[in-house]
């Protein structure tokens, strides 16, 4: 891991095309602008975690409960 230190305003580059700039600094958090190209996803980890969590929890589901919902959904939506 790249540990860099940087004051307000400035930039870190990432090979070419993204850049890291230190927005805001206040009390302690950091408030950071990234600018990549649109093929370049850009997600916070503690999302990347809750939706792994999720679809992991997703493939652990009782099936017999899923078919209890989908018949359930189904007689709600013919009201």
């Amino acid at each position: 891991m790249l540990v860099l230190t940087r004051k307000l305003g400035q930039n870190i580059l990432i090979g070419d095309h993204i850049s890291v700039k230190l927005i805001k600094i206040d009390q302690n958090k950091v408030q950071l602008g990234i600018s990549a190209p649109p093929e370049v996803a850009v997600y916070r980890q503690e999302l990347v975690d809750k939706i792994k969590h999720f679809n992991y929890n997703a493939t652990r589901t009782n099936h017999v409960h899923l078919k209890k919902a989908a018949s359930l959904f189904k007689h709600f939506m013919n009201f």
